[in-house]
């Protein structure tokens, strides 16, 4: 099974950074995530990032890590690959070890946070280090990297990350450096390897796409999914880019909405439109107030305009009509 794992490169589109449903208990709500996995993949998704921050992953155990992960392969049976994150600090041999684990649930690729392999005052040198040593731990387990912002945002430049493609065990890479230009050279020392980077950063989304991106890894795909899909299906055709524009476009204004006491927001999102999911978090974030929900409201709006406009079939629609 690793055999056949490891051969495999990430396919191309969007792989959003899943939400984790929770019952007002506090406790995770198993067939609210099951329901979820299906609404991703239902609205286009090419994989799944399951156990990332989004999903709130330094406020679960981990156990809960292990089966959040493992709900999420079974229920999305092989209809796409499955990433999740599979390091949460401490020494390099003990990160290597949950690597390991959570390999296990059947995962294709386990994600690395880049800031918890160096501290923040050490050098790219320590980093690098580091970084092979883990993939020497790892057996020949296919890993990506995440430039996390928590519990600080290390970017891998360039030049670091061309000696971590080469090993041949990086696959996947999900990019907030926020600059396209550094995208570009990310992209260049990528070329020719098994490897995709996923762009986070949605005001550069087109731009992204068309210099070579694999897809899209974004937290904006928590709320239009659909737009998030339709966006990495049609960046490059020349037939509907005034539409293309539009959206890009759309995704720049909302950009500073969609970041606001998130992940409640988003998961107010998915309430508005009918998914069955509570509002409850775990991670302490700013309260979603009423003007957030009002703002939230119109952009919904606009969101269904945009379908309208572009041929879309909402995703949400089966949950409307119940």
């Amino acid at each position: 099974m690793n055999e056949e794992r490891q051969l495999q490169s990430l396919p191309q589109g969007f792989i959003p950074v899943m939400i984790t449903p929770f019952l007002e208990s506090g406790e995770i709500d198993y067939e609210g995530l099951r329901s979820l996995t299906d609404l991703y993949i239902e609205s286009g998704a090419a994989g799944l990032f399951a156990n990332c921050l989004s999903s709130e992953m330094y406020e679960l155990s981990e156990q809960e890590r292990i089966d959040i992960t493992q709900a999420v392969v079974e229920q999305a049976a092989g209809r796409v690959p499955v990433v999740a994150t599979g390091t949460f600090g401490g020494a390099i041999a003990d990160q290597a070890l949950f690597v390991k684990k959570i390999y296990e649930t059947g995962i294709q690729a386990v994600i690395v946070i880049s800031g918890l392999i160096a501290e923040e005052a050490e050098s790219d040198e320590v980093f690098l280090q580091n970084a092979l040593e883990l993939i020497a731990l790892t057996d020949d387990i296919p890993l990506g990297f995440y430039e996390c912002p928590v519990p600080y945002k290390r970017l891998i430049n360039s030049d670091v990350l061309e000696k971590l493609v080469a090993t041949g065990r990086v696959v996947y890479h999900k990019d907030t450096c926020l600059d396209l230009e550094e995208v570009k050279r990310r992209l260049a020392v990528g070329h020719g390897h098994v490897f995709g980077l996923y762009d986070a950063y949605m005001v550069n989304a087109v731009d992204s796409l068309k210099a070579g991106a694999a897809g899209l890894s974004c937290i904006q795909g928590n709320i239009y999914p659909d737009l998030v899909v339709w966006i990495a299906n049609h960046f490059d055709d020349e037939t509907r880019q005034e539409d293309v524009a539009k959206v890009q476009q759309f995704f720049v204004d909302s950009m500073d909405l969609v970041h606001s006491a998130y992940p409640i927001i988003a998961k107010y999102s998915l309430q508005k439109r009918g998914f069955p999911i509570s509002l409850y978090t775990r991670r302490e974030v700013d309260p979603l107030t009423e003007d957030l929900k009002s703002q939230m409201d119109e952009l919904l709006l606009d969101v269904e305009m945009l379908h309208t406009e572009l041929g879309i079939e909402s995703v949400f629609k089966k949950y409307l009509v119940q």
